[in-house]
């Protein structure tokens, strides 16, 4: 039973999620708030996806969410002169600060919390000079409203980039030796590198991943937007990535990256979110309600949960005594 759970868990939790808000929740079980859910979820979704592989590998990456806001700025500045020029700016941008990353944890073994915790601050301080800290908004002919462009009239074009990304970090992680090596890292670094498994550079490739997702992401908020925030964009991202991330059933200690339960995670987030804001609840709570989900995952990946109600169900019996 507690394997089941812990394999099938987070499509139960979204299941029931759902249920509970089409009860509850007025006009939450309608087309436009599944594609308003789909939409705002991009981009957690994208750094998702990238905080997976970084947590498997055996890492982290909490400098997400200041690459977004780098990559949206450096993007939408210099979006008047040349859309390919933003392009190339603005992830490559968010590529140098994975390289950074990756090559700091890799070269001077330093944990990786505390390489992206410094990336983080000093990522955020860069965004922020860039427009002097003020939003910056455009008007493209292209760029405005690609973000509002719906296939066949009805399926908004997030849900197209969702399927994309994730498809092809399926392909990346599953398919690919990659997946493997990063597979192997979070089980016993030690082991992975007798294998052969040249650890240093897989881990500049995980954190460029890491980063060229979050940049990715920037773009999408703000193709979505039409305007760069340096100071709130992508605030506060990392909790829900890591959360996704968590309940998705990848083991927080590294180990095999769960990416379908990593996307189940992101909806089961965002799902939250909504449901704080249709009933009027202080966004606090959601903040409150996402640390609580994942200490809860986190708990019942190193069995510390089950183990402690199977200890209660033993004291209730008699079985055992404190």
């Amino acid at each position: 039973m507690k394997e089941i759970w812990k394999k099938y868990g987070v499509y139960a939790a979204l299941l029931g999620i759902v249920v509970l808000n089409s009860i509850f929740t007025r006009n939450f079980f309608s087309i436009n708030t599944c594609w308003n859910i789909m939409i705002q979820s991009t981009t957690i979704m994208l750094v998702a996806m990238g905080m997976t592989v970084a947590i498997a590998s055996g890492g982290i990456d909490i400098s997400i969410g200041p690459v977004m806001a780098l990559s949206a700025i450096v993007f939408a500045k210099l979006l008047d002169h040349s859309v390919i020029m933003a392009l190339i700016a603005a992830l490559g941008l968010a590529i140098l600060c994975g390289t950074v990353n990756g090559f700091i944890i890799a070269k001077f073994s330093i944990q990786p919390m505390i390489v992206t915790l410094g990336m983080m601050n000093m990522v955020r301080g860069f965004a922020e000079l860039v427009n002097d800290g003020r939003t910056y908004s455009f008007m493209h002919p292209v760029m405005s409203n690609i973000g509002f462009y719906k296939i066949g009239g009805a399926v908004p074009i997030q849900a197209a980039v969702i399927a994309v990304f994730v498809g092809l970090m399926y392909i990346l992680v599953k398919k690919m030796r990659f997946g493997a090596y990063v597979e192997a890292m979070g089980d016993n670094l030690k082991a992975a590198r007798l294998s052969g498994i040249h650890i240093s550079r897989m881990l500049i490739l995980i954190y460029i991943l890491s980063g060229l997702m979050a940049g990715l992401a920037g773009l999408a908020e703000a193709v979505r937007m039409s305007a760069a925030d340096p100071i709130n964009f992508g605030l506060q991202i990392e909790v829900d990535a890591i959360a996704a991330t968590a309940i998705g059933g990848t083991n927080m200690a590294g180990g095999k990256a769960n990416l379908a339960g990593t996307v189940a995670g992101v909806f089961i987030m965002q799902i939250i979110t909504v449901m704080v804001n249709m009933n009027n609840i202080p966004y606090s709570y959601s903040l409150v309600i996402k640390t609580a989900v994942v200490i809860l995952a986190v708990c019942v990946q190193n069995g510390s949960l089950s183990g402690l109600l199977t200890k209660h169900a033993a004291l209730g019996k008699g079985k055992v005594s404190l």
